[in-house]
């Protein structure tokens, strides 16, 4: 279970929090659940998924993954968490663009082996970018490299899927190419899948939505 309790920005006035369906609230996500978040800009929406991950400290309150805490964790704990229970796409990628596709992955692979280097070309292949794997990310078009953040994201261990904005640069036919794809990682790994975006994804049928 992943907890939030009281969480507030601690650079948010009263107006942003009085109305939140997560802020300054106590919210569980389980395991096997699908989590669609609805942040309008200026709500918050890549502070909560920086404070998930544990990069930001800058809040009030509590987040609990099972019975450890995040917001206390130190640097060694937190590593452990993130290779084995949190995995996430930024907003802003964050590919190293003066390496190849293949050493951006596989760079993460090699700290957390999880998929066999056939797994991730499969993937790759699957969302259409399998022709990247010896190209520099900076010459990647922004589309591209959301496809292969997502299979970044994938390619670990996790218990929780953390998604800001994952489509937003997709047209719709690969938006739903990249959704079915987490949608099967998910599942065969009994994990949450959170994803956070600015409004309602129709074609994202989520068991529960909840409003930044």
């Amino acid at each position: 279970m992943l907890q939030i309790q009281s969480l507030i920005p601690t650079y948010f006035d009263e107006n942003k929090v009085r109305n939140s369906e997560i802020w300054n609230q106590a919210v569980h996500f389980q395991k096997n659940q699908q989590v669609e978040i609805v942040a309008p800009s200026g709500s918050g929406k890549t502070s909560l998924i920086h404070f998930l991950y544990g990069m930001r400290h800058d809040y009030k309150g509590k987040i609990l993954i099972g019975q450890q805490t995040i917001t206390d964790a130190g640097v060694d704990e937190l590593a452990l968490i993130r290779q084995s229970k949190l995995s996430v796409v930024f907003q802003d990628l964050r590919l190293f663009p003066q390496l190849t596709i293949e050493d951006n992955l596989l760079l993460q692979n090699n700290i957390t082996p999880f998929l066999s280097i056939e797994q991730i070309k499969e993937l790759l292949n699957r969302l259409g970018v399998i022709s990247k794997w010896n190209q520099l990310a900076r010459y990647c078009s922004y589309g591209e490299q959301q496809r292969i953040a997502i299979v970044r994201a994938l390619s670990k261990p996790f218990d929780f899927l953390l998604l800001d904005e994952p489509f937003s640069h997709l047209d719709e036919n690969n938006s739903l190419l990249a959704l079915d794809l987490i949608r099967e990682q998910v599942k065969a790994r009994n994990a949450a899948l959170i994803l956070a975006d600015l409004n309602k994804n129709h074609a994202f049928q989520p068991d529960v939505i909840y409003h930044l």
